[in-house]
């Protein structure tokens, strides 16, 4: 229910953050001036003892986010890619939010497999680990399978966590309609859109078959990419609540030691990590939307192996060049044509002024250029991003929400191991590529090709078309009666009145 119980949910999300000390981690991460600092202290104080307690035993922030729930959880997991926004110290101890919480018992994983794929478990398994990973949703446990002895990962969901989810999503949509009606300059950011975005993305995750699916296409689309792989599903032991695949052995992408003991270059793939993902965003339209750390390992080969696919991304042709000549217009340092290209898409409003636009994202652009990369404050620039697209009055778009926090994501994986990497540099190849099949006269003859094949499955049903286009011409309707009219808009007024209710009403929670 979406009500203003609601209010108390994040009263206590307040509480919470108060009594496990992460108030304080977070505000001196963000770097939060005095103001800031008191208003919340002395909003949040006197309601401290509402907060959850949590695991004395975890960092604050890691406390505050477990105890809170799965989508507070999976905004910390975001944020611990980030050290350049929130510091390497907290992006640390967020981590632990990717693979390490507290897992749930081996009685109830048996219990799952069991009721989920209807057999003995013994005849399924002929060993069975304690859980190797804990997230948000579900944890990992390896096994051997009974009849090959073969090594694989069985996923499976925490019990009760829909219910969970449930419970957390409610509170955000809560907030995004407060937000909505106590700040109007804020709709342009689409908060309650954003929201239902993030729930069809969390939800699809609690549906162990949809990402089954995601990982078979995934794996199909990347089969030829050098230097990466995705392990095989095994179909016959998964499903809603269970998915099971091959064992994929290897070295977690964020412990920077151990990839260095194991004598790989941090540098070479941290390159391949962003261009992978650029390919498989313009070059297939369909991308890992959650490359974090604790779903990356690289193989002793060098491979990268990418693993969990609760969260994969699709965008059209259309978004994907529209993105690579922003992404193209950057590296050319041309903030010209990507001002326009903002116009042409609709992106922001015709009624600005494009140099105006132009301007302020040379402003964004060129401090990427013009100093290491290692010295960039993602932080400070993403604060003015926010300020030019505020300005400029440019609206959300939820198609590009999960591409565009992917990106955030992978670049902070990429600068995780090469602090001194610059995003521009490593996608200029990928997206040069991109530019030259997708835009240009081969494109155009390539687009023509495509549109004469679709207007051709209509050439059967033309004739028809045109006869009943004819027959309507020649036959119009009659006019409605004197009494039926008067009805039908008595029923439309009735109608506008509930519908003005329930926006009035809506208004008020």
């Amino acid at each position: 229910m979406r009500g203003p119980h609601n209010i108390i949910r994040l009263i206590r999300t307040g509480a919470t953050l108060e009594r496990t000390g992460a108030m304080k981690v977070v505000l001196d991460a963000f770097d939060a001036g005095p103001l800031l600092r008191i208003t919340f202290r002395t909003l949040v104080w006197p309601f401290q003892w509402l907060g959850y307690k949590g695991d004395v035993t975890m960092p604050p922030a890691v406390r505050a986010l477990t105890a809170l729930g799965p989508a507070y959880i999976k905004f910390g997991q975001v944020l611990s890619t980030r050290p350049d926004v929130v510091g390497d110290e907290l992006a640390v101890q967020l981590r632990v939010l990717q693979d390490k919480l507290p897992p749930f018992s081996m009685a109830e994983a048996k219990k799952a497999i069991q009721t989920e794929l209807g057999s003995s478990f013994d005849q399924l398994f002929a060993s069975f680990s304690e859980p190797v990973a804990a997230a948000s949703l579900a944890q990992v446990h390896k096994a051997h399978l009974a009849d090959t002895g073969e090594a694989v990962a069985v996923k499976i969901l925490r019990p009760g966590i829909e219910r969970a989810f449930r419970t957390d999503i409610d509170a955000f949509y809560f907030a995004a309609r407060a937000i909505e009606v106590l700040s109007p300059a804020s709709r342009r950011l689409k908060p309650m859109d954003v929201i239902t975005h993030f729930e069809g993305v969390v939800m699809g995750e609690l549906d162990l078959r949809l990402e089954s699916s995601a990982a078979a296409e995934f794996a199909a689309n990347t089969e030829g990419d050098a230097g990466f792989q995705v392990p095989k599903v095994l179909w016959h032991l998964s499903g809603r609540r269970v998915m099971t695949m091959d064992w994929a052995e290897g070295t977690n992408i964020g412990i920077n030691d151990a990839l260095d003991a194991a004598g790989h270059d941090r540098g070479e793939l941290a390159t391949r990590v962003l261009q992978l993902f650029l390919n498989h965003a313009l070059r297939d339209g369909y991308f890992h939307g959650d490359m974090h750390q604790g779903n990356l390992k690289v193989a002793a080969n060098g491979d990268i192996i990418a693993y969990d696919f609760g969260i994969m991304g699709r965008i059209d042709e259309y978004t994907r060049r529209v993105y690579a000549e922003i992404l193209f217009g950057f590296i050319r340092k041309d903030y010209q044509r990507v001002a326009e290209v903002h116009f042409e898409a609709g992106y922001v409003p015709a009624d600005r002024d494009v140099d105006e636009f132009a301007r302020a994202l040379r402003a964004v652009g060129e401090p990427i250029f013009g100093m290491d990369a290692d010295r960039i404050s993602m932080a400070r620039l993403l604060s003015y991003l926010f300020e030019v697209t505020e300005r400029f009055g440019m609206e959300t778009r939820t198609e590009l929400i999960l591409l565009q926090r992917t990106m955030v994501v992978v670049e902070g994986v990429a600068r995780s191991l090469d602090s001194r990497m610059n995003i521009w540099q490593v996608a200029k190849p990928v997206v040069e590529d991109y530019i030259k099949q997708s835009i240009g006269p081969k494109a155009l003859l390539r687009d023509l090709a495509m549109t004469a094949r679709i207007l051709a499955r209509f050439g059967p049903q033309l004739p028809r078309l045109a006869e009943d286009a004819l027959i309507r011409l020649n036959n119009p309707p009659p006019p409605p009666k004197p009494q039926r009219r008067i009805a039908r808009l008595s029923w439309m007024a009735l109608g506008g009145v509930l519908v003005g209710g329930a926006m009035w009403v809506s208004r008020l929670f």
